[in-house]
């Protein structure tokens, strides 16, 4: 593709309709697709998603750099050679609030951390920030966010020009260029200037609050999730809402729900270790009574009610009062599991019993000569795979 697009983004990115002449047709991706003399479509380039919208009321579905050319790929081929075009406009402020707010959070970790931003992405819901640092505190994550949210509230002007690749070593960038020829430079007034291709605001004001979500370890690196704007508006009233839930369900102030949940946490934790106790006892007991009613030394059965980690202590308490080969079947969700179990005393290496049964749940699994555990997703013929492995396991005593 050799024919240009003008990009009217890099002169008015607050310009939602223009007019524009089809320049060339193609195919991309088994879609119709127009190359215009000029356009307010902002492609794919530099971490920032394309923009959306319509040509004569056409559906652009994506939008793609091929060199100097901007290729709108459709929902379905437009007729004409003139088009009117029309970006979606919440859309791309979203972008330009976001793609902003990236440009200050990138030079707040400059100045507050010596954090140098090695990538950018800018999500559906969240967009990222890789930067250059091992590990940072909580105290010193909040000086970055800080320092962010001030520039926002002193409303800097954000100005967008370009500087041929000869001058451009006179403009303090915060990164070197990734292009060469004329650069555009973004500048956050007296504070950040970065080579950029993107669409931006024009105040750091309309980027709204910058809001850091968390940090993640990556490639040696952390790896921060962010909103602004109004995605920093939505990602509060969701986690307020939570908020205001448990504090309701605890009884407790916001501060204390923490402390609530650690506290609910060691409850949940020493009544499991209290239930697997009881469980023991009464797998035990139950054991007693499959022994008694056991015509033979092979026992099996579906257990409805039972767990599968339940099954399991069962069968081996069992296996651990007799001389006796356990096969049993339980349920978890949409899965089925099936446990065999043996005494030592019995000569049969129950992983011959495992190609036997396993196509019959479609499960797959294993274990040792002694205990096998296998899980399925055909829970209709569980009883089925429970009486062939009885079946299989008294063919070989």
């Amino acid at each position: 593709m050799t024919t240009p697009t003008t990009r009217l983004y890099f002169e008015d990115a607050y310009r939602t309709d223009f007019e524009a002449r089809v320049v060339a047709r193609l195919g991309v991706e088994g879609r119709p697709a127009v190359v215009l003399d000029r356009t307010e479509f902002y492609p794919e380039s530099g971490g920032q998603p394309w923009d959306l919208g319509a040509l004569n009321g056409i559906s652009v579905v994506r939008v793609v750099e091929d060199g100097e050319a901007i290729v709108h790929i459709l929902e379905k081929d437009v007729p004409g050679d003139e088009v009117q075009g029309r970006i979606d406009w919440a859309r791309r402020f979203d972008h330009m609030q976001q793609h902003t707010g990236q440009h200050v959070l990138s030079q707040a970790f400059v100045e507050v951390a010596r954090g140098e931003t090695r990538s950018f992405h800018l999500g559906a819901e969240e967009s990222t920030l890789e930067i250059g640092l091992a590990n940072i505190s909580d105290e010193s994550l909040d000086r970055v966010e800080r320092r962010a949210n001030e520039i926002v509230f002193e409303d800097r002007a954000v100005k967008t020009y370009f500087v041929p690749q000869d001058r451009i070593s006179e403009v303090p960038l915060r990164r070197p260029p990734k292009v060469e020829g004329l650069i555009r430079v973004v500048e956050v007034e007296g504070f950040d200037f970065s080579a950029c291709g993107g669409t931006h605001v024009r105040k750091t004001g309309e980027t709204g609050l910058i809001k850091v979500l968390s940090a993640e370890r990556i490639r040696g690196n952390l790896r921060f999730p962010f909103v602004c704007g109004g995605r920093a508006l939505a990602s509060f009233q969701v986690r307020n809402r939570v908020v205001r839930d448990l504090v309701g369900r605890f009884n407790v102030q916001a501060k204390d729900v923490p402390a609530s949940i650690e506290r609910l946490a060691a409850e949940l934790k020493d009544l499991k270790k209290h239930l697997k106790k009881v469980d023991e006892k009464l797998a035990g007991f139950e054991a007693s009574e499959y022994i008694a009613k056991a015509d033979g030394p092979v026992i099996g059965a579906v257990l409805e009610e039972k767990s599968p980690d339940a099954a399991r202590a069962l069968a081996l308490s069992i296996v651990r009062q007799g001389s006796f080969a356990v096969c049993f079947g339980a349920k978890s969700e949409a899965r089925s599991h099936l446990l065999l179990a043996r005494s030592e005393s019995l000569a049969v290496d129950l992983r011959q019993i495992v190609p036997v049964v396993a196509p019959l749940i479609n499960g797959k699994g294993g274990g040792g000569p002694s205990l096998i555990e296998i899980a399925g997703d055909r829970a209709a013929d569980l009883a089925s795979a429970v009486a062939r492995a009885v079946e299989t396991i008294k063919e070989i005593l």
